[in-house]
């Protein structure tokens, strides 16, 4: 009887690491790794020795960083979503993409089973196995850490010294870190008590801190056609491109780091830092944009939506029909969003300093506080005797008590 095919997503961190040889003493089983390039340049030849060193069978190592800006973040970005009002969704739209290469893979490779190295306790387990529901609903799946004896890192860090496996990570320098291309988040250690300040010059790898950053302030200026970044600072920039140069500018001024309590889909809260540099300066420009170019009604009516599409990626329903849905919503509204918008960088800060575009409703004839023909103030008197009258009925109302 053959062997049993289990196709693991794999890092080089310490999870899957251990992973490997975990599944081969548990199960009659030959292992696949697959790594997903989500913006981040992994080295193939290292990787790939030390999965086989481990016991892997084979590793694939697959590039999915332009599909990952253009399916997952730039739609996210569209609709504005922020989870939590802190949250920029890097590790929430990340997940689904590789879950989605992972089938593709185990199709190819005549797998039957996905294993993750998600810890029951976090979110990226339900974002993993949602994506493989929603796509391939016959794969079974595999979670080690909801079933082994292993339950902290540090014994993690013991049974790979046991076997000989080099792992990136010490017991006095254990965060956990999930990086590409959009963000690197940072969990555990000091920043497990909330009191606790982060240690920023320890901590950072994208970005400064803002002190650090340069006494004078940078100027960008962004290009947007349908809410979709196109142009920084007059050159014409590919997806990748975009936010490689983004984060490198923004990093350099201290922009982008987010420090959150979260309430994580199992029920607990947790505490992360989040270097989202390119992030933050999208997310910036985009809103002042939208402000410029839609309507009132359609996006107060957007932000809603924002809240609720920001949760259904964080909750890892990627591929929901109510998500594809309201990504649909969000499409419609961004027809008119296409203009330029420059912003100011200093210290930590994003300011605005100039928007324009085609499509904007903004109309100087009838918000100057200077004369005007075009607007009548004696309208306004009739307005709000209409738009208040039910108030004033439950007030005469109230009266007569």
């Amino acid at each position: 009887m053959a062997k049993e095919r289990i196709l693991l997503a794999y890092s080089g961190g310490l999870d899957t690491s251990i992973i490997i040889p975990w599944l081969l003493d548990h199960y009659d089983c030959e292992v696949i790794a697959m790594a997903g390039e989500v913006g981040i340049a992994l080295d193939h030849e290292a990787l790939k020795d030390k999965a086989m060193k481990c016991g892997a069978s084979a590793c694939f190592i697959e590039d999915i960083a332009e599909e990952f800006v253009t399916d997952f973040i730039y739609p996210t970005l569209k609709a504005h979503a922020i989870y939590e009002g802190k949250y920029l969704l890097g590790t929430s739209f990340a997940r689904p993409i590789i879950a989605k290469r992972m089938v593709d893979i185990a199709r190819r490779e005549n797998c039957t089973t996905i294993a993750h190295g998600c810890t029951g306790k976090g979110n990226d387990q339900v974002r993993f196995e949602l994506t493989i529901k929603a796509l391939a609903p016959d794969l079974k799946i595999i979670a080690p850490w909801r079933i082994w004896d292993i339950r902290s890192r540090d014994e993690e860090l013991e049974y790979a010294q046991a076997r000989g496996i080099p792992v990136p990570v010490t017991k006095e320098d254990n965060y956990s870190m999930d990086q590409n291309l959009w963000h690197l988040s940072h969990e555990g250690m000091d920043l497990e008590d909330p009191a606790n300040e982060p240690q920023y010059e320890k901590l950072l790898k994208l970005m400064v801190s803002p002190e650090k950053a340069p006494d004078a302030p940078t100027y960008v200026t962004l290009n947007f056609d349908k809410g979709i970044p196109v142009a920084l600072n007059g050159e014409k920039l590919g997806p990748v491109a975009m936010i490689e140069t983004l984060n490198k500018i923004a990093g350099e001024n201290g922009v982008g780091i987010a420090d959150m309590i979260e309430n994580r889909l199992v029920g607990m809260k947790s505490r992360g830092i989040y270097e989202t540099p390119a992030g933050t300066v999208l997310y910036a420009a985009h809103r002042e944009l939208e402000l410029l170019c839609l309507d009132r009604e359609t996006l107060h009516y957007k932000d809603l939506v924002a809240q609720r599409y920001a949760e259904l990626v964080y909750y890892g329903q990627w591929f929901h029909p109510l998500r594809e849905a309201l990504a649909a919503f969000v499409d419609q509204t961004q027809t008119t969003v296409t203009g330029e918008v420059k912003l100011k960088l200093y210290k930590g800060n994003v300011m605005p300093a100039g928007v324009s575009s085609p499509y904007s409703l903004y109309d100087e004839a009838l918000s100057t506080f200077n004369e005007d023909d075009v607007y009548n103030q004696a309208d306004a008197g009739g307005f709000i005797n209409c738009f208040g009258l039910p108030m004033e009925v439950i007030a005469r109302m109230k009266m007569k008590q």
